[in-house]
């Protein structure tokens, strides 16, 4: 497909356009200022905050499609990307909101009907670097990052759907190469440890999670620090690329599920 079109073709060609009752939303995670982040939108005719997503066109594949959404959305060609659950509850589709939205854009209801329709959402998570990517921001949306406990309301089950991914990187940790991802390529080991932290949504004990990630052998030490204040200059480590390259490759577990 091509780059994403105005709300109104998309909404008012859907049907000719798209896979019925169909959709994807992703939960991107960056992480800055201390603080794990996901970014999200919304039409200025809502006051709901949505998961970046859209619709499958007859051409693409889910993986395509969200892919397609990410790179308009972020300027991003390559994310760590995981398709994790499908969402399809009867009463997740906003019946009202969706109405609201067609009106405010002027979308004939003949042509809009699709918009109407139940939907089943398949869900992804993705984790970029917050410093790489170029959010798009459009004259009819406000685009922003929010802190994991501290979302804005929420469309329709998207708050599930960020709850659902949360629950399933923490069951999976061990293989998912969330500091890898997140942080630059110099990067301190508080960093790294707030990351855990905010995921876990509890504290780590620092002397133990310093130890557990210099023995998984996938950190390296860095002769170097960095200036953080009058009396602070933290040590400065960096991944080894390609021992989690390889790790991803073939779903190798990089290290234990226990913290």
């Amino acid at each position: 497909m091509e780059n994403e079109k105005s709300p109104f073709d998309t909404l008012d060609q859907g049907r000719e356009i798209f896979i019925p009752n169909v959709s994807v939303d992703c939960i991107v995670l960056g992480y800055h200022d201390g603080s794990l982040k996901t970014l999200l939108c919304k039409f200025k005719v809502s006051e709901s905050w949505m998961l970046p997503g859209g619709f499958v066109g007859k051409d693409e594949d889910p993986d395509e499609a969200m892919l397609r959404i990410l790179k308009d959305r972020t300027g991003l060609d390559r994310v760590y990307l995981k398709q994790f659950c499908f969402f399809g509850k009867k009463t997740r589709t906003n019946l009202g909101e969706h109405e609201k939205i067609l009106r405010e854009l002027k979308v004939r209801p003949e042509n809009g009907k699709w918009y109407m329709d139940r939907f089943i959402s398949l869900g992804y998570y993705s984790l970029i670097r917050y410093d790489k990517a170029r959010v798009t921001v459009r004259e009819y949306e406000d685009v922003d990052w929010f802190c994991l406990d501290e979302l804005p309301p929420l469309y329709g089950d998207h708050k599930e759907i960020i709850d659902t991914a949360v629950q399933t990187i923490r069951k999976q940790i061990g293989f998912i190469p969330i500091g890898y991802e997140l942080l630059p390529e110099k990067f301190t080991m508080p960093e790294l440890r707030n990351i855990y932290e905010s995921l876990l949504n509890r504290e780590l004990d620092r002397r133990n999670f310093q130890r557990k990630m210099l023995s998984i052998g996938y950190i390296t030490p860095l002769n170097e620090t960095r200036r953080a204040g009058a009396h602070k200059s933290p040590n400065l480590y960096s991944f080894i690329k390609d021992k989690y390259e390889e790790a991803e490759k073939y779903g190798v577990q990089i290290m234990s599920n226990n913290f």
